[in-house]
């Protein structure tokens, strides 16, 4: 492992939503691999390495656990029905507290934020999530600056994005924001991602 690199971590969790985990991977690990010199590695980590199953069936590989996982200077939450249990779950909730006094940049993509919320990381703060949850969102913490129409919402040290794609939007903003404007666009051309819905 390279101690001198900064990492960025992809939390995976039981019924995580598949492209709100992959979609900043494929973002993140295409600027990593590419630019190694821009000094990021990515890397994904669970309560235990090993294989997580997804929110539609697939299962993925988490690289770390918990405990053998790096320092992280950048967390990717992702959402999913998965996150429902964690909102309540006071010892996985302490946790993101911590990481965010240790200085972790926070970032989330769908119901991630609502952790984040539980949490109290959104107290007054402006965010988002996916359309569906934003009701949820401001019930879970009445402060809330909701903004439904971003794609995503940087907020200093914490970064919201809405549903399932917009993560990928959120993951180049972050390398955007990261290694400079033109990474990110080299980063944009190499994924190919120009979106034109065809519906």
């Amino acid at each position: 492992m390279d101690l001198t690199a900064r990492h960025i971590g992809i939390f995976l969790f039981p019924h995580v939503e598949e492209l709100d985990a992959i979609g900043p991977w494929e973002v993140l690990s295409c600027w990593a691999r590419t630019w190694p010199d821009d000094g990021w590695r990515v890397v994904t980590f669970s309560e235990q390495a090993g294989e997580v199953r997804c929110a539609q069936g697939m299962t993925v590989r988490a690289d770390h656990g918990e405990a053998d996982r790096p320092e992280l200077d950048v967390l990717v939450y992702p959402g999913g029905q998965g996150t429902r249990p964690q909102l309540t779950d006071v010892a996985r909730l302490d946790w993101v507290r911590r990481r965010s006094r240790d200085g972790t940049l926070m970032t989330s993509v769908c119901t991630g934020s609502l952790v984040y919320a539980a949490a109290g990381l959104l107290r007054g703060r402006p965010a988002t999530t996916h359309w569906r949850a934003l009701a949820h969102l401001r019930e879970l913490e009445p402060t809330v600056r909701l903004r439904p129409d971003a794609r995503f919402v940087d907020d200093g040290d914490v970064i919201t994005s809405a549903g399932v794609s917009a993560g990928i939007d959120m993951a180049l903003h972050l390398v955007a924001r990261l290694a400079g404007t033109r990474r990110a666009q080299q980063v944009r051309r190499g994924i190919q991602y120009d979106p034109q819905p065809p519906v």
